[in-house]
């Protein structure tokens, strides 16, 4: 089952001679359960695409349907939920709320949503991820590995069509950042579920089940 397409997808800022297109037609479908990595260097448009296929921005032409709505049809308080629902979100930068311990972290989507958390799920992926004695503990008492792990268990409790990773291990050293990306590849396919993570890194690149590259913002 196809869970993101998209279809001659462009993006262009500026006009006339200063026009850049940051994406260029990117035609592109994921299957459900499908470890991808887009990689490219830095201008190449990847984080564009990332940014189009979660919502967080709107293309110039062309569609993105994910889990078989397509984007362009939902109003911004419809998207917006329909986000929140059905992606989710890893980032370099691991947004954890300071004031927040782990659990409330973790469950914050739900919350957000007015949606009460599966306790056995929330303790299956917090075991998955080696969280179960971290759960009381605030972010600042937490090594980077371990916020990166929590921000994992975050994007999967809502249970979403498809998790969006921006360099995930983009500020961790070299063996926790291969813990976590080994964390991720367990949770793809524990939980069957749908990553597309971006990277620069060629051999981080390598741990997905399939490598996209995107240069001057085509799929090359």
């Amino acid at each position: 089952m196809v869970v993101l397409e998209t279809k001659n997808l462009r993006k262009v800022y500026g006009k006339g001679e200063t026009q850049v297109n940051a994406l260029d037609g990117v035609d592109l479908s994921v299957q459900r359960g499908e470890f991808v990595a887009i990689v490219g260097t830095s201008g190449s448009g990847k984080s564009t695409f990332l940014n189009m296929a979660g919502g967080l921005d709107v293309p110039s032409y062309g569609e993105v349907a994910v889990d078989g709505k397509n984007l362009g049809t939902l109003s911004e308080k419809e998207l917006a939920v329909f986000r929140r629902r059905k992606i989710g979100f890893i980032f370099q930068q691991y947004n954890l709320i300071p004031m927040l311990n782990v659990y409330e972290n973790i469950i914050l989507p739900l919350k957000l949503d007015g949606r009460k958390a599966d306790k056995e799920y929330v303790e299956e992926i917090t075991k998955a991820l080696d969280l179960g004695r971290k759960l009381k503990s605030f972010p600042n008492q937490l090594s980077g590995g371990q916020q990166q792990r929590v921000a994992i268990a975050r994007a999967l409790v809502t249970k979403p069509a498809i998790i969006l990773a921006d360099e995930p291990t983009g500020n961790l050293d070299s063996a926790t950042s291969q813990d976590v990306l080994g964390l991720l590849k367990v949770t793809s396919t524990k939980f069957h579920q749908t990553i597309i993570m971006i990277t620069h890194n060629e051999e981080i690149a390598q741990l997905a089940g399939r490598i996209i590259r995107i240069e001057d913002g085509k799929i090359v």
